[in-house]
């Protein structure tokens, strides 16, 4: 008799699933509302056949079926069966190889079942024209340098994010302006039979006519600028990589360096401690070895679950003097789903540097990428140690989709979701007494609220008003793309 209603439980558990994949909360709790009933035998176990998949004209069907974590002639449990797919479903679409991923279960018998794995292909080529900013947010070069057309380079943009099949990236940046820049970088992250190892290579190149050389009192940077060039920097890198489960991923980078800059950046009318050297050129080497946990719902807007890094790096053959540094990078991010579309976060970012008689460039803390306290986006604050820690509220306002005017099979519509936001965070940053700046060496701490947009391709418009410790407040826009 209990056969007879855990029959009936599946086949109404995969209509629901069949409906609408991407409402996989609400048949959560109906599936939880199931299991109270007492309907389910706890015992019960089904023998998964065939995966068929559809969609992919690109991607080859191993590297699919590598990311799912249940095979053909797996047993899964009755309580787990909704879980399990849910973990698939979230590792496909963190590859970012595909805007749309649903996995249907169906049964082929009361003791077995199938999966149906529909995957809709993102577009993989990109040329695209590209607007760069020299300024290290939209922030400063907006308010600060009153949207100076002047500070921006210009130029061309090539990306492939799938040249085999196999998720191997190509990119290949030129451009030319205020500054020149070529980079070109290959990524191959399924490179062995197994699909457990990969490599990258890359290289780069750079000439700047303006660039910070030391930072003042104030928090702010000073810059060195004159008609030429003044420093000029080259890049080469390889890396090994290795991933033998899901979630876990480790790296080892080998990169090689020159930098060059004006005679005269190194003394004592800007900055003698530029290189922690005599000589305005130098040619190093960085060692790295990184560990990441990725286990998260969407990898670039993550509602529930959890990521951790560390990361190792050496640079410079000895331990002390010029450029030599050890330097530990430690990353934990959690997230929660609450109920009636409440989520929340918690975010620690912590780094340090040794020794800590560092040159300038090797003392980079808030200021740069994500490691910043919103609300002191004008500020850069530099130290040998430093941590940050954010928390935030989310409410989901709402979400659409506005058909494509014209039939694009990889986009056939552009979506939207609205995020409100309250936010809280918390900063320091220790230097060097001789080093340190007005915000060094102490707590800081900031909040306020804003709006997230989430669009095409996980494309994300953070809009923000925040208030530091200084008092002062403002309204401040972020982006962010995987593109």
């Amino acid at each position: 008799m209990k056969q007879t209603y855990l029959y009936f439980f599946f086949m109404v558990l995969l209509h629901a699933l069949s409906v609408n994949a991407q409402q996989h909360i609400d048949t959560k709790i109906f599936y939880e509302q199931l299991r109270e009933t007492n309907l389910i035998d706890s015992s019960s176990k089904f023998i998964l056949g065939d995966i068929i998949i559809y969609g992919n004209k690109k991607t080859k069907d191993y590297v699919i079926l590598r990311e799912m974590n249940i095979k053909s002639g797996d047993t899964v449990n009755a309580l787990s069966l909704f879980e399990t797919i849910q973990a698939s479903r979230d590792l496909l679409y963190n590859t970012n190889l595909f805007s749309e991923v649903e996995i249907i279960p169906l049964m082929t018998s009361a003791y077995s079942f199938a999966l149906k794995v529909i995957v809709l292909e993102r577009w993989y080529i990109y040329p695209a024209p590209q607007f760069k900013l020299i300024d290290r947010n939209f922030n400063e070069w907006w308010k600060t340098y009153n949207a100076d057309f002047n500070r921006v380079s210009y130029g061309l943009k090539f990306t492939h994010y799938n040249i085999s099949g196999r998720g191997d990236q190509l990119n290949l940046i030129f451009l030319n302006g205020y500054s020149r820049n070529f980079y070109a970088n290959y990524v191959a992250p399924y490179s062995n039979p197994r699909l457990t190892e990969g490599f990258s290579v890359g290289m780069g190149f750079a000439q700047n006519k303006e660039f910070n050389y030391n930072t003042g009192y104030n928090n702010k940077l000073l810059q060195y600028n004159k008609s030429d060039f003044g420093k000029t920097a080259f890049f080469v890198n390889a890396s090994y990589r290795k991933r033998n489960g899901f979630y876990n991923r480790h790296y080892f980078i080998a990169q090689l360096n020159y930098i060059k800059v004006d005679d005269s950046v190194i003394t004592a009318k800007y900055n003698p401690n530029y290189f922690n050297s005599p000589h305005s050129k130098k040619l190093f080497v960085d060692l790295t070895y990184g560990f990441q946990y990725i286990n998260t719902d969407n990898i670039n807007y993550p509602l529930k679950g959890k990521m951790y890094s560390f990361l190792i790096t050496k640079r410079g053959w000895g331990w002390s003097g010029g450029l030599n540094m050890f330097a530990l990078d430690v990353t934990y991010r959690k997230y929660y789903t609450h109920k009636k579309h409440f989520y929340s976060g918690f975010q620690l970012f912590t780094k340090i540097k040794l020794p800590f008689e560092q040159a300038y460039i090797n003392q980079r803390a808030m200021g740069y990428g994500d490691f910043y306290l919103s609300g002191l986006e004008y500020y850069v604050i530099d130290g040998v140690a430093a941590a940050i820690s954010k928390y935030n509220l989310n409410k989901k306002l709402f979400s659409l989709k506005i058909p494509m005017p014209f039939k694009i099979k990889q986009v056939p519509y552009i979506p939207f979701t609205v995020y409100s936001k309250l936010y809280a965070e918390a900063g320091y940053s220790f230097n060097k007494k001789k080093y340190a700046t007005e915000l060094n060496n102490r707590f800081l701490y900031t909040a306020g609220f804003g709006f997230d947009l989430l669009s095409l391709y996980d494309l994300k418009l953070s809009i923000e008003y925040s208030i530091n410790q200084l008092g002062e407040k403002g309204l401040f826009l972020h982006t962010r793309s995987i593109l």
